[in-house]
């Protein structure tokens, strides 16, 4: 056999392995949706291998790398002589409807807010160029740990503007979406906010305040959240824990 002959099995070895590697997750994909959202909530025990290779018709090694990468996330448990169980399940948070997190997640169970800080603050100029305020003008800023059943859930830095901030600081704020506190304090509805949402890693403070791996994958959302005549009142920076919530929307294409 010569070098070219080893060159050549080599690179069909590695070609092999991306391919299986490629449909490994492709089958995970599509367990991943089954365990969060489907049939195999938490606690249910996913079919046996055999049954998941007939089904997808993919190799029983590509079955098992697909099962270890849920493994990985922390969605599965491998349990000899019971087969693979579901462990973990994610929240949804829908994108279309602007709704506080009590609100959002009220048929999965009480939210309760840990209030950290609280306070005036001079704020940076882009808080204050965001919240239309003049530069200097102090802000409101609350900083609370939100448990969902009593897991940590999500990390939320809020900058209100003033004159709606203060009166907020008297309302429980332990037990109360800020944004239903703010219709009421404002005399008025919300209507929009602008949003973004984005992946981040967990840098120490955040990482041990949401009793997450320090470096793990953190949704961060920023949302500037405006009344119903227009006025910007309440930017917030909320890092939520990315193996417990799921971000879903429903996009529409229209004609430009």
């Amino acid at each position: 056999m010569t070098r070219n002959d080893f060159t050549a099995g080599g690179l069909m070895l590695a070609d092999a392995r991306r391919l299986r590697a490629d449909r490994a997750r492709q089958v995970a994909d599509v367990l991943r949706r089954q365990v969060l959202y489907g049939e195999f909530r938490s606690g249910a025990a996913l079919p046996a291998e055999a049954e998941l290779v007939r089904e997808f018709g993919a190799s029983r090694n590509t079955v098992r790398e697909a099962l270890d990468l849920l493994r990985a996330e922390g969605l599965v448990e491998r349990c000899p002589g019971v087969g693979t169980l579901a462990v973990a399940e994610k929240y949804p948070h829908g994108l279309e409807r602007l709704l506080g997190l009590a609100e959002t997640l009220r048929e999965h169970g009480e939210v309760v807010n840990e209030v950290r800080t609280t306070g005036l603050i001079t704020p940076s100029r882009e808080v204050s160029a965001r919240l239309r305020r003049p530069p200097g003008e102090p802000v409101v800023y609350i900083e609370r740990l939100r448990r969902l059943n009593g897991l940590p859930l999500s990390l939320d830095l809020t900058y209100i503007a003033r004159d709606l901030g203060e009166p907020l600081l008297a309302e429980d704020l332990a037990r109360n979406d800020i944004l239903v506190l703010l219709e009421r304090i404002a005399g008025q509805p919300l209507g929009l906010a602008e949003v973004t949402l984005e992946a981040v890693n967990a840098d120490p403070h955040s990482a041990a305040t949401l009793d997450a791996p320090r470096g793990a994958a953190l949704l961060m959302l920023e949302r500037l959240t405006h009344l119903a005549d227009g006025r910007p009142v309440d930017l917030e920076f909320i890092r939520f824990r990315g193996d417990r919530i799921a971000m879903s929307g429903t996009l529409r294409r229209t004609d430009p």
